[in-house]
């Protein structure tokens, strides 16, 4: 059986489920690779606006596979393809939401951080537990840890490897939403559906600022913010929402 399966929620939405549930969705070398074809094809696809991944109510993905990780070498082939599929969903210009339920540890966490938006159920739990096993996060973990959280608490987590609750990593800065547990991925496919009725180059222009921005200095942050909403009065989608608007009726974005 396939470790990732991928649905049609709704219109222009689709759902990754990790399928390892035996394992807890530990993420082995073949479900990555997996998973970064999904991605790339999703990517390329015009009619997928929005991206929900998740697991099942155990776990979102308890880290990365142990076993595998036992057998690894300095120089292990392993180390570049993982890089490789890490990127793919790094290269998805499309908003990507995580469904968070149970444990999303070690590289589970990372691939929640990947994501744009983080809704967790209130008995999540998460975290780096990395440094237990003598290593360290290293897929993003630590960086992007500290980009959200800061110094203070990144140091406080990632020296002692201790997993926190969903309510910690939203006091944090590290999840967007905590919701019932029940009602997690319901909420997520809410927000995909939301997502995915606005217009796509708007999206797609929202998202690559709010990535970007924060590493350039303040005023080439704002002038890429400022190109950006400029360009968009070229497109076509831009006209169709306002004429909407002032027609009272509900757009029909395109993407152009």
């Amino acid at each position: 059986m396939s470790e990732v399966l991928v649905e049609t929620a709704s219109v222009g939405v689709r759902l990754i489920r990790l399928n390892r549930p035996e394992q807890l969705n530990a993420l082995s070398m073949s479900l990555r690779i997996e998973l970064a074809q999904h991605f790339r094809e999703l990517t390329a696809d015009d009619s997928v606006r929005c991206v929900v991944i998740t697991g099942d109510e155990k776990a979102f993905a308890a880290g990365a596979d142990i076993k595998e990780l036992a057998k690894r070498t300095v120089l292990d082939d392993d180390f570049d393809r993982a890089t490789q599929a890490w990127r793919a969903i790094e290269n998805c210009h499309k908003p990507i939401i995580a469904a968070v339920n149970g444990f999303a540890l070690g590289g589970g966490f990372e691939l929640a951080l990947h994501c744009d938006i983080v809704i967790a159920g209130v008995g999540a739990t998460l975290g780096q537990p990395e440094v237990r096993f003598g290593i360290m996060p290293g897929a993003s973990g630590v960086q992007r840890f500290v980009r959200a959280a800061g110094k203070a608490a990144s140091m406080r987590w990632l020296l002692s490897g201790d997993r926190m609750s969903a309510s910690e990593a939203l006091r944090l800065g590290l999840v967007s939403e905590v919701v019932a547990d029940a009602d997690v991925l319901t909420n997520a496919l809410a927000l995909a559906a939301k997502i995915a009725g606005h217009g796509p180059l708007a999206v797609r222009s929202i998202k690559e600022s709010i990535l970007l921005g924060p590493d350039a200095p303040l005023p080439v942050a704002l002038a890429l913010e400022k190109k950006a909403f400029q360009l968009l009065f070229a497109s076509e989608d831009r006209t169709e929402g306002i004429e909407a608007f002032l027609e009272k009726r509900k757009p029909r974005f395109k993407g152009k």
